[in-house]
């Protein structure tokens, strides 16, 4: 068995329908041509430069190689990740059939396998830093063998996705081709961030992160309340601009720094809190992401409630670290 990268667009277009239909899908617009007839890497290669002659034969060495795994060496049984682009999480599913071609398919989804998700919301931070290297390779179809990733993956998830490494060193092993990549290929703003990500779980975990979240609501110009460590009854912070806090818009903020996703009934908790402390808006900070359960609310509670995962909570650290308190910095 094998654990393969798959990626659903540059910017995550074709993400939904990956997660909606089960299956994955070889993206390359216009290629409206059954892959299964090709009997070498050659023939997709020249495929491809027919298909597009304005491709560059570099291009077309890379995009046919990624075509050929996705038809002929991904098996059924493999495990694909597949790195979420709206939200820091990660997917990952069982290949269950072979290759199909459909060329009624809309383009670019002429080509696909069925899956079988197994999770659609594993926390970037619950994967050691050298797994997340590995996910940031900016190849659409990879394998990923290094430093025995898959054998750590299926671990994490026999253990409900704590990381492999808490549990057995990694075994260091030879960096087959393909999986031991140049940092041109890989995405570093990702991974810095992945980094930064971790700093922030290890130092401000528990009623910390509560802490941080005030000072960046103080930095951005808020007079704030925070609560004491211990049973909060659902308010951790409240927060209102104006000299001493009695301008608009006030805000009730409920943070939850936990690795594993936020599910619906925390929202009802805070708009329940927000009428009882007369807040205007509020803020619902999850260091694990969002169920699916929430984020179909997203459109319908737009002007009153505002969510952040650890890359959005990344991003506010980033963007007010020079006004943050001192000691915060430090």
């Amino acid at each position: 068995m094998a654990l393969w990268l798959v990626r659903a667009g540059k910017f995550g277009q074709h993400q939904q329908r990956f997660l909606d239909t089960g299956r994955i899908y070889a993206t390359w617009k216009g290629l409206n041509h059954n892959l299964s007839n090709a009997k070498t890497r050659q023939d997709i290669r020249t495929l491809l430069l027919e298909t597009n002659p304005d491709r560059g034969k570099g291009a077309a060495v890379n995009y046919s190689g990624q075509l050929w795994s996705f038809t002929n060496e991904i098996k059924p049984g493999d495990w694909v990740v597949l790195p979420l682009k709206n939200k820091a999480a990660v997917a990952v599913a069982e290949v269950l059939g072979p290759y199909e071609y459909d060329s009624r398919a809309e383009d670019p989804y002429f080509h696909s396998r069925t899956v079988k998700w197994i999770t659609t919301e594993i926390p970037r931070s619950a994967f050691d830093q050298d797994l997340l290297y590995s996910f940031g390779a900016f190849m659409t179809i990879c394998r990923i063998e290094r430093n025995d990733a898959e054998n750590r993956v299926r671990l994490m998830a026999q253990h409900g996705w704590i990381p492999a490494a808490s549990q057995h060193p990694p075994k260091e092993g030879p960096e087959p081709s393909g999986t031991a990549l140049p940092p041109e290929t890989v995405d570093l703003e990702r991974l810095a961030r992945d980094q930064i990500a971790k700093l922030i779980i290890a130092k401000f975990k528990d009623h910390g992160m509560a802490r941080l979240v005030e000072a960046i609501l103080r930095a951005q110009g808020y007079v704030t309340w925070l609560s004491p460590e211990g049973p909060d009854k659902g308010v951790d912070i409240l927060a209102a601009p104006g000299p001493l806090g009695f301008a608009g818009p006030r805000i009730c903020v409920q943070v939850k720094s936990g690795d594993g996703p936020t599910d619906h009934p925390t929202l009802s908790q805070l708009i329940g809190t927000m009428q009882n402390v007369q807040a205007d808006q509020g803020l619902l900070v999850s260091w694990g992401g969002f169920k699916s359960s929430i984020e179909k609310e997203t459109s319908r509670h737009f002007f009153r409630v505002r969510l952040w995962d650890q890359d959005v909570l990344t991003e506010q650290v980033l963007a007010h670290y020079a006004k943050l308190d001192p000691e915060v910095r430090a």
